[in-house]
């Protein structure tokens, strides 16, 4: 189309080389709360032999009332994560079995860890602190809190 000057006429649409669409996975951003990457490194943790129990006595010992309030069941335990847009970082607190090599566990569960929060939540692990806080011996009995008078 031409106007009466014979250009042209601008119709409102571009010209020249087609936009490129923008890919589906820029349209928009993801966050991912810092509990979710804690659940996934608390399993990831779990997952590794030598590991007794996640978090320290004291923690322990409120996770199992908590455990027993419907609902409340804490699988995060022992496990904190600092979660920005794309690295986390991670804290954990084990326990574990006594006879097992403790740097082959930590060691395992660190690569663990690393490899199913990478994997399922698409974050760069930037470190994964491991603190053992217990040995379970053979014969110690799991920690269980006295039950309350009412």
């Amino acid at each position: 189309m031409t106007d009466t000057a014979g250009q042209p006429h601008q119709t409102g649409h571009r010209t020249g080389a087609a936009k490129e669409p923008v890919p589906a996975a820029e349209r928009g951003r993801t966050t991912i709360a810092d509990g979710v990457v804690e659940k996934i490194a608390a399993m990831a943790a779990r997952d590794v032999v030598g590991v007794h129990a996640m978090g320290s006595g004291l923690s322990r010992t409120f996770g199992a009332v908590r455990d027993r309030v419907p609902g409340g069941k804490s699988v995060t335990r022992g496990v904190k994560a600092e979660v920005g847009e794309v690295q986390t970082a991670l804290d954990l607190e084990i326990v574990v079995e006594y006879g097992v090599a403790i740097p082959d566990v930590t060691r395992a569960v660190r690569v663990n860890v690393i490899t199913a929060v990478e994997r399922m939540a698409g974050l760069e692990v930037v470190e994964v602190n491991i603190a053992v806080g217990d040995v379970k011996l053979p014969d110690e009995e799991e920690e269980e809190p006295e039950p309350r008078l009412q």
